[in-house]
């Protein structure tokens, strides 16, 4: 049984997926390692627990609550509806990139119980943390681009994100539709995914334990808070056809942005999808070079695209090391793209989102046509 190796200082857990294997670390990470924890040293400042973060954090919620109150409390006119349900679904994602993304990752803060506070964000926005740890974190985190094991570059028959995935007729036009249907991502995992994953015991290849004890509680509450606060309230003050008009809109806003900020980062023309041998099912890279190559930075200098996605700019950083907190990934970067240029590792970032956006509607332009032609 092969072992998920996971960064920093975070516990190597069994893997559930199919069972791949990397070379054996090498020189690359270990320098980076010693390096990042100079960084926090030499400065005197802390992986988690950032005064900036807990400030971030006040910031989103505020526009949060203001959003949610205005929609259901206050909006009278369609226009109004409109404006707020987008705001509401920005703000959405923007609660994902940066307070769940952080505490289900344990790097919000040094206790875990603040960590989960922030990971139940997941919940309350019709997901499930206690399903988001296990596959998110183990799966998608280990086995980054490895196509029949990393789900998140699994759209079925709807799309063909890797080169090793099979190619139906009509995804000659999948870089045009896909982008409608990334709306729907938020749709399908609050109504299908988490109940399908606990029906089956699984995601895909990976094993979905059964939810006891406090996990269970967790689980049920998060997802009775969202169907008050999406539709429990809403009703009582509004009409069926006004809650479902704005509840779709605010979603497929939410959509939109969690997917694309994703599919920036890992499918793009400079992304690796590398395959593990046949038979010995291990890889010729080491995990940490696997990170970097199947991986690309955008937008490192934009404050805003910082700011908003939670550091998911900086997806290279955040993959090396997910349990730091990502208001520190514009400095690491310097240090992991110095280090990997000494080691002969391919470090990748586009300079702009617009950038990033090109490469990805590229690939999928490309990822489209007959496979003889992208060979």
């Amino acid at each position: 049984m092969s072992i998920a190796i996971l960064p920093d200082d975070q516990t190597t857990i069994p893997a559930d997926s199919k069972q791949v294997k990397f070379a054996k670390c090498e020189g690359f990470m270990q320098t980076l390692r010693e390096r990042i924890d100079a960084y926090f040293e030499v400065n005197k400042i802390s992986k988690r627990d950032s005064p900036s973060m807990y400030l971030k954090t006040f910031i989103i919620l505020a526009w949060l609550v203001a959003s949610y109150v205005g929609l259901v409390f206050w909006a009278s006119t369609p226009i109004q509806a409109v404006l707020l349900a987008v705001s509401l679904g920005t703000v959405m994602a923007a609660v994902g990139f940066n307070i769940q993304h952080d505490g289900g990752h344990g790097a919000y803060s040094k206790y875990p119980f603040v960590n989960n506070a922030m990971a139940f964000m997941l919940d309350v926005l019709g997901g499930s943390s206690f399903i988001w740890k296990r596959t998110h974190n183990i799966v998608h985190h280990s086995y980054t681009n490895v196509t029949g094991v990393d789900g998140d570059i699994d759209l079925g028959i709807l799309g063909r994100l890797s080169p090793h995935q099979p190619r139906f007729r009509y995804h000659r036009f999948q870089h045009v539709y896909l982008w409608f249907l990334y709306g729907f991502i938020t749709f399908k995992w609050q109504f299908r995914d988490d109940y399908m994953a606990l029906i089956r015991g699984r995601v895909g290849e990976t094993r979905v334990p059964t939810p006891k004890g406090m996990d269970l509680l967790v689980l049920v509450s998060g997802k009775l808070t969202f169907l008050t606060l999406a539709f429990g309230i809403p009703l009582y003050l509004h009409s069926w056809q006004s809650v479902a008009a704005c509840f779709f809109l605010a979603s497929f806003c939410q959509g939109v942005l969690l997917s694309v900020v994703f599919q920036l980062a890992h499918c793009v023309e400079e992304a690796s999808f590398p395959l593990p041998e046949e038979g010995t099912l291990k890889f010729e890279n080491a995990w940490a070079v696997h990170q970097v190559e199947t991986t690309v930075d955008f937008a490192r200098g934009g404050k805003i695209a910082t700011w908003f996605t939670g550091g998911l700019n900086y997806q290279i950083e955040h993959h090396l090391f997910p349990q730091i907190c990502h208001i520190h990934y514009p400095a690491l970067s310097k240090i992991v793209q110095e280090t990997a240029a000494e080691h002969g590792v391919r470090y990748t970032a586009h300079p702009t989102v617009l950038a990033a956006i090109k490469s990805h509607f590229n690939w999928l332009r490309r990822m489209g046509q007959p496979i003889a032609q992208t060979a």
